[in-house]
């Protein structure tokens, strides 16, 4: 049953309201880091529930005429073909992505950076296809030392040798299509050259999480470590800021770790660092949002569970490490719960015994209503859940026949005889195209089909790993999966 625990409302007025303060405190512009998703924190949305995927964009859309976007993204990332994990894009793909995205909701982008560029055949051909498109690019390179040789740095053959990036607005969000693109280093650069042209200008980070004003083993600071689990990212007391004014405040390892650094390169630039601490640098109002510190703790229980799985399928792919899988296993022991919590999990275990240890699945409905779906001869566990999810949702009897059988079968044969599958049972994919035909004739198939958007945000648990086109669609669906790390069968080749 869902409950909301955050006011969302409430954290775009505090969160714009606090951007703007930093723009006045510096003078009337601010190049502020933006860590995270922008347009699907999808992350933020579970364990903040209330809190809405595209919160941060609705929030710069307050303050519009003000902001100007620089996208960042590293030369490397570009040569190597990185891929964004949760949409399955290259990282340049993702920046063309993203400018579409700003522009169609009225907000200005000003420019993509590529840093730490050498040289590199791919980044020089994205950028040239950018200039093609009417895109400002600029370029920022490998300075040696980065980030302990603070002298060298702050210097002509440092941050003095990366092409100054031309804005025109107070507030200038640097983001970038994930981690690793520079955005810091780009801020950086930027307060030097604008301090070299007596331009005053500031600093600031804005991450959601660690949340810095809630305890350090809150659930929703677990579970940020959970996310993180495979980048070995520690919450921690910020030590700075305990020192500077008595306050103890959460923070995470690498902004702690480099604060020092941070410190000496301000003060190289400015003469005095504007920060006593990594806290300091943060503009996070979600603290203050919380409406219902109960149902965000057990969002966030959940959220942890949710990346156990994960992570343990991961691992089991050969995606993930032992080190993740490891600190995940403490990190369910610090929070107190287990993964049988989850109420998926045991339903769908005890149906897939049921059937002779055949691939199951369960998902919970809104109402709290646990629905199952079994391996048969016509459909796969997970293409049977959702239809048996949907017949729950519209009152119609699970005996009754959405898609006949008259209608797999030719699609069967098709997949077999003509497309070279081997597993003759229909996806999740293909068992909604067919109930889609159908629903042009049966009305009871017609108005299963209404019933899909009530699956947002359901829970659901499969008794083995599902395959990448099943997966997909209970994403897009925007149903909660997780799995068991367990293939269906004992290959070695998985798809």
């Amino acid at each position: 049953m869902f409950k909301t625990g955050f006011d969302n409302n409430e954290y775009i007025r505090r969160q714009s309201e606090q951007i703007r303060k930093r723009i006045d405190e510096f003078g009337g512009k601010l190049y502020l880091e933006f860590g995270g998703k922008l347009f699907d924190d999808y992350h933020a949305s579970r364990v903040l529930p209330g809190f809405k995927p595209d919160s941060k964009l609705q929030m710069l859309k307050e303050i519009a005429s003000d902001v100007e976007i620089v996208i960042a993204i590293n030369a490397g990332d570009i040569e190597s073909n990185k891929r964004r994990s949760d949409i399955n894009i290259t990282y340049d793909s993702d920046v063309l992505r993203l400018i579409d995205s700003f522009r169609g909701i009225g907000l200005y982008v000003g420019s993509v950076v590529i840093n730490q560029f050498d040289g590199q055949p791919a980044a020089k051909k994205f950028k040239e296809k950018l200039e093609r498109l009417g895109i400002k690019v600029f370029l920022h390179y490998i300075i040696e030392g980065y980030p302990l040789a603070v002298s060298h740095i702050v210097s002509d053959d440092g941050f003095g040798k990366n092409e100054y990036i031309e804005t025109s607005r107070p507030l200038i969000v640097v983001t970038a299509p994930g981690p690793g693109s520079g955005k810091m280093s780009t801020c950086l650069s930027q307060l030097y050259h604008e301090n070299m042209r007596g331009i005053k200008a500031g600093y600031a980070k804005f991450e959601t999480f660690p949340i810095w004003n809630l305890p350090l083993k809150h659930p929703v600071n677990l579970a940020y470590e959970a996310a993180t689990a495979d980048l070995n990212d520690v919450n921690m007391i910020d030590p700075y800021h305990l020192e500077s004014y008595g306050v103890m405040t959460v923070n995470y390892n690498r902004d702690v770790e480099v604060f020092p650094v941070l410190n000496a390169i301000f003060e190289k630039i400015f003469g005095k660092s504007p920060y006593k601490s990594p806290t300091d640098m943060g503009v996070n109002m979600a603290g203050f949002c919380i409406t219902d510190d109960e149902a965000v703790r057990e969002a966030s229980y959940d959220e942890i569970i949710r990346r156990y799985f994960a992570i343990l399928c991961d691992f089991k792919s050969g995606k993930g490490s032992q080190s993740a899988v490891d600190k995940i296993e403490l990190l369910l022991k610090q929070a107190g719960i287990s993964p049988e919590d989850r109420k998926v999990v045991g339903c769908a275990m005890r149906r897939s015994e049921e059937t002779d240890n055949q691939p199951a699945m369960a998902i919970e409905l809104p109402n709290g209503e646990i629905i199952t779906g079994k391996t048969s001869d016509l459909l796969g566990a997970s293409a049977a859940a959702l239809l048996n999810a949907v017949k729950a949702l519209a009152g119609i009897e699970k005996k009754e026949h959405l898609i006949e059988p008259s209608v797999i079968e030719p699609i069967q044969s098709l997949k077999v005889n003509n497309l070279g599958n081997h597993n003759p049972r229909l996806h999740s994919d293909e068992a909604l195209i067919a109930l889609a035909i159908c629903a042009a004739e049966n009305p009871e198939a017609e108005l299963a089909i209404k019933q899909l958007p009530l699956l947002k945000n359901c829970e659901a648990h499969s008794s083995v790993m599902l395959s990448q086109v099943d997966n997909d669609i209970f994403r897009k669906l925007g149903i909660r999966l997780t799995c068991e790390p367990k293939y269906e069968t004992s290959k070695l080749y998985h798809q």
